[in-house]
């Protein structure tokens, strides 16, 4: 704790320090320590720069390099303070100004004035102008990489949260190279401060050692110059060290290791090139006048590398390598990769692909929403929509596909939305159905769609279509979208919280097989599996008993009574179709047990009455705004709901237990008595 609280002060404690130098005198020895700490730190960045595998791994640099700027702008202040105080600033800024001048002013002068042009001119100049190119391009680069992403995500090859971890990469990115951008001008300024520091130290030193201390004009020029030119040294050498480590920083493109071994390994991957750069050094030994012995070093020690390196492998034989390493077209391994079959697939024709384009529309964005709402009405995950283009399907059209198999199709015309309504002839365009309720409308042009609701029409654009009819698909085939591998990870959610009902229920009682099958027999019936701690708790006390799969499931929907009931509500009604009781008693008595579960041993003409006749009721309710549901008791609830679906009758069958769970009004409007002609 005591090693956090340090690092967390450690940089405002130093900004702070920093700001006091420029106004408080400092000792000679303390100046001689900070200069040394200033050389010390610049070098330490060099070498991290170096080192760092990417630039982002070094996203602290553009602060860091503000900081040191301003250290070493206060130790410049500080060091001229004291030049021109006492006339001299310690043993460090001494013995750098008397090795540069070496009894030459003009040498020192001269030398001084080459290292700040080269940190200006070349390396400050060349790395500001990369960071302003790298900042707008990473900038223009981002919309494309979230879309990249986004299609990775929708595409099932990366999850939520590692699609989380690469926008904020792609952002911290574009922060770096924004921040690269502005930092580099820190460095350029320095580098004019430190022209003007130094011409200021010569031309007041002069006039100091002259009218205040009395010294003569080649005393005070030879004390003050070594002294300027010192500290002027002192602080370039930092300086270019930084500016050399920000050149390095902006440079580096997209490497996966360090610099040297990025360097090595790129300038020895062609032996030929190091044969050709050491026969041309030892070939410039045969020119009169040149020194023999540094060409002859140098050109043998090239071929000697040369030489030590490994031969290319030719691209032919990598080809012939990796063909081999690679599975054979008919291996098991191939085989199994093209076998694979995706849960969930929506194929667009060639002229629909613009909708997964983030310029042009936000049909991936509108996918991976709908996976969330999913999720909260169903309580399934449904699996990544892989969407593809697809040249078999005709032009126009797309296709929503449930492990490979068409599952729902439809028609998207470019350039136009769906006008749903009355009224429509006098606009251009095609007809057109809405694919979920089938809904006459037209596809007009997109810039009529402002006439069009004028008109009195409902206007949805494409990428709403496609949606509405893949979250209807979805809802329609939940229970195939449901696998194992989802009941188990639904269940470990569970055990997260509840632990104690899942390790009662599984795998002691009921098998995650067992537990699926129940599951997807809610869903098929529209049931939402979200409660599961209750249908995990119902199913436990069921599998004690009995673990037929009947009764599994009427457990489940028992426990979730209330909810079932509250989704056929409207008004604080629920609208109910009974069966007569002599019906009801004869069907009771007809049930037989089957391994499919059971079913009611009734003639073919007594079902279809009963079939058409609760059809025939349940469409006058729906003629009236009503959502009715037919009642039965709980023996008879499944068999009977098979029935209807056996006659293709979408009608919702409820057992008088759910029913009694609920708070809405009870409000019956017809009675199913199953007779036919010719009963007896």
């Amino acid at each position: 704790m005591k090693n956090r609280n340090i690092s967390r002060l450690a940089v405002p404690i130093g900004v702070i320090g920093i700001i006091i130098m420029m106004v408080v005198p400092l000792p000679t020895f303390l100046l001689d320590m900070l200069i040394a700490l200033n050389i010390t730190g610049a070098l330490l960045i060099l070498l991290t720069s170096m080192f760092v595998q990417r630039p982002l791994d070094f996203s602290v640099f553009p602060a860091l390099l503000l900081v040191a700027t301003l250290f070493r702008l206060a130790l410049n202040i500080s060091a001229t303070r004291l030049v021109l105080r006492d006339g001299d600033a310690g043993k460090v800024i001494h013995a750098f100004g008397s090795f540069v001048v070496g009894g030459n002013l003009v040498i020192g002068l001269v030398i001084f004035m080459i290292l700040v042009i080269v940190q200006m001119v070349v390396v400050t100049k060349g790395a500001e102008r990369v960071a302003e190119v790298g900042a707008r391009f990473t900038l223009d680069a981002m919309p494309g990489k979230q879309m990249a992403i986004d299609a990775d995500l929708n595409a099932g090859l990366i999850d939520e949260a590692e699609a989380k971890t690469r926008r904020a990469e792609v952002a911290s990115e574009a922060d770096f190279y924004g921040a690269m951008d502005g930092g580099s001008k820190f460095v350029k300024g320095d580098a004019i401060a430190a022209i003007i520091i130094t011409l200021i130290n010569l031309i007041g030193g002069f006039a100091v050692g002259i009218m205040q201390k009395g010294l003569s004009a080649t005393d005070a020029m030879n004390q003050y110059s070594l002294l300027s030119v010192g500290d002027g040294l002192v602080s370039q050498v930092p300086a270019l060290l930084l500016s050399v480590a920000t050149g390095l920083i902006v440079t580096r493109s997209a490497t996966s290791g360090d610099m040297g071994a990025s360097v090595t390994a790129q300038l020895s991957q062609n032996k030929l090139a190091l044969r050709i750069g050491g026969g041309a050094a030892l070939a410039l030994c045969v020119i009169p006048g040149l020194p023999k012995i540094p060409f002859l070093v140098v050109g043998a020690a090239v071929l000697l590398i040369a030489q030590r390196l490994k031969d290319p492998v030719p691209e032919s034989e990598a080809a012939v390598t990796e063909a081999v390493d690679m599975p054979a077209p008919d291996s098991p391994e191939q085989l199994l990769g093209e076998m694979r079959v995706d849960p969930l697939e929506l194929a667009l024709s060639p002229d629909l692909v613009d909708l997964v384009d983030a310029s042009s529309g936000d049909l991936l964005d509108r996918v991976r929403a709908l996976r969330r709402k999913m999720a909260m009405e169903l309580g399934v995950i449904m699996p990544p929509v892989r969407t593809r283009d697809d040249l078999d399907l005709p032009l126009s059209s797309y296709a929503i596909r449930i492990s490979g198999v068409d599952a729902g199709t439809g028609e998207a015309p470019p350039g136009t939305v769906l006008a749903i309504g009355e009224g429509l002839q006098g606009l251009p365009g095609r007809a057109g159905v809405e694919p979920v309720f089938g809904l006459p409308g037209k596809w007009v042009p997109a810039e009529l769609h402002y006439q069009a609701e004028l008109s009195g029409a409902t206007v949805v654009d494409r990428a709403s279509v496609i949606i509405t009819h893949l979250a209807e698909v979805v809802r329609s085939n939940a229970s195939r979208l449901l696998g194992r591998e989802d009941v188990r990870a639904l269940t470990e959610v569970v055990k997260r919280t509840h632990p104690v009902v899942v390790e009662e229920l599984t795998p002691g009682l009921l098998s995650l097989g067992q537990i699926q099958k129940v599951l997807q027999a809610m869903l098929d019936e529209g049931v939402p599996i979200r409660d599961l701690v209750r249908i995990f708790e119902a199913l436990s006390l069921r599998a004690k008993i009995s673990a037929d799969h009947d009764g599994l499931v009427e457990a489940a929907r028992a426990a979730l009574g209330p909810a079932i009931a509250a989704q056929y509500v409207t008004d604080g009604k629920l609208t109910v179709i009974t069966l007569d009781p002599m019906l009801e008693q004869q069907l009771l008595e007809s049930l037989r047990p089957s391994e499919v579960g059971a079913f009611m041993a009734i003639d073919g003409m007594r079902a279809e009455a009963i079939v058409t006749e609760a059809a025939r009721l349940v469409e006058t309710a729906e003629q009236q705004g009503l959502s009715p549901v037919l009642a039965c008791s709980p023996q008879l609830r499944l068999p009977l709901m098979r029935l209807l679906r056996a006659g293709s009758r979408r009608v919702q069958v409820l057992s008088y237990g759910e029913i009694s769970g609920s708070t809405a009004q009870i409000e019956t409007i017809g009675v199913v008595n199953g007779a036919y002609a010719g009963a007896a």
